[in-house]
């Protein structure tokens, strides 16, 4: 008996008649129809708006809005500095044993993230209300109205408050670490500091940097609050020329524009730096392995 075999165009299964169409995914062109409008709408009030785009040109590079550029910039350096160093000596001292140092550190956190900045600064900008003098007594003294400047004031306020916020983070990339390295420390001689900087905090460093990069972003925005006590920051600046000549729009987004020139190069300096770490890290981790496998093998080898 033979059997006819049925070509694969005569199969009830056959797939080679169909025709093959993309998905067509409306709604997001029309989301996006949707959002080009609004920007549009948006770009063409600026434009066409009462703005006198030859004054934000003219004030771009004013030497008053350079000065308060750089006051900006520095203020967010030295401020993060202080913030760093504080977070994670209160970062340790919270995670100690020592119930004196937790309880130190615990208070530290919980009052200034308890607090508004703006109370912080005008707090330290009003310290010579509680103490007229600082100093040690016959040796230095001064008046505190003196000692605490603008600068001085917007400097403790923001590095003391950024302070408790990243001792936080700090703690949290702590955490993050299993505990079998700190054990593993211990079982060769370390101390709990040494192996806190020589084991611990590189490890966490993964988990460290993505948020403080994100903290600096917002320390800088954060310095515009200080113009609330007199510090010559880019607002601050801003607001002193347009009391002058009644052009607040125009000093408005002069100073705009260059807190988000600020913020992606910060932003940017972040990206490269989480990059270089993690590269660092692969290194680390490859070497570690290349040298443990020859002990593995040898071991394997023992009877």
């Amino acid at each position: 008996m033979t059997t006819q075999s049925s070509s694969p165009s005569s199969s009830p299964f056959a797939i080679d008649h169909l025709k093959i169409v993309p998905r067509r995914f409306y709604g997001r062109w029309l989301s996006a129809a949707l959002i080009l409008l609004v920007f549009a709408f948006i770009i063409n009030a600026f434009a066409h708006g009462q703005i006198e785009w030859k004054i934000v040109a003219q004030f771009m590079t004013a030497k008053v809005i350079m000065h308060g550029l750089l006051n900006t910039i520095l203020m967010t350096i030295y401020a993060m500095t202080i913030g760093i160093v504080l977070g994670v000596i209160f970062a340790v001292m919270v995670m100690s044993p020592n119930p004196m140092l937790k309880a130190i550190a615990g208070f530290y956190i919980w009052f200034f993230r308890g607090t508004p900045l703006l109370l912080q600064m005008l707090l330290w900008f009003n310290l010579a209300l509680v103490f007229p003098m600082m100093g040690i007594p016959g040796v230095f003294e001064a008046r505190t109205v003196d000692l605490i400047t603008p600068f001085i004031a917007s400097l403790l306020g923001l590095g003391i408050g950024q302070g408790a916020y990243t001792a936080e983070v700090v703690r949290g990339g702590i955490l993050s670490v299993d505990n079998g390295q700190t054990e593993a420390a211990k079982a060769i001689g370390m101390t709990r500091l040494t192996a806190l900087r020589r084991i611990i905090l590189p490890q966490s460093m993964r988990v460290i940097i993505p948020p403080i990069g994100n903290e600096v972003i917002s320390m800088v925005k954060l310095t515009s609050v200080a113009s609330v006590i007199q510090f010559s920051e880019i607002l601050h600046n801003a607001q002193t020329i347009y009391f002058a000549n009644a052009r607040v729009i125009e000093l408005l987004i002069v100073a705009t524009i260059w807190y988000l020139a600020v913020v992606t190069v910060f932003s940017i300096g972040q990206h490269f730096l989480e990059k270089a770490f993690a590269r660092n890290q692969r290194k680390a981790v490859k070497t570690v392995k290349l040298k443990a496998t020859p002990v593995a093998i040898i071991e394997g080898a023992q009877p």
